[in-house]
């Protein structure tokens, strides 16, 4: 699987990259017909309770897998995210398994 990170409004930060890393090759292992994930990081300055946001676009067969999350801090927000996209894969595989 490809994982492309960006951040938007914030620095990069090598310890979220190895961290949502990590949360995704664990799904991978799960799911193993996910292609891709396009990861962004935004901090939105105005927003101090939960202005720190993730969003994860998978690519995989069928339409496409997006979830984001709205958070106090990334890490949070991550993992949030990966309990979407994980409700939506399972979804996905027993489509699968029944088509």
């Amino acid at each position: 699987m490809t994982i492309n990170i960006q951040y938007i409004h914030m620095s990069t930060s090598e310890a979220m990259n190895v961290y949502v890393t990590e949360r995704l090759n664990k799904l991978a292992k799960k799911f193993d017909w996910i292609i891709a994930a396009e990861v962004t990081f935004e901090n939105i300055a105005k927003e101090k309770e939960e202005g720190k946001i993730c969003k994860i676009e998978l690519s995989a067969p069928g339409p496409r897998i997006f979830a984001s999350s709205h958070e106090r801090n990334y890490e949070l927000a991550v993992k949030n995210t990966i309990n979407d996209l994980e409700i939506q894969l399972k979804k996905r595989k027993h489509t699968f398994a029944h088509s």
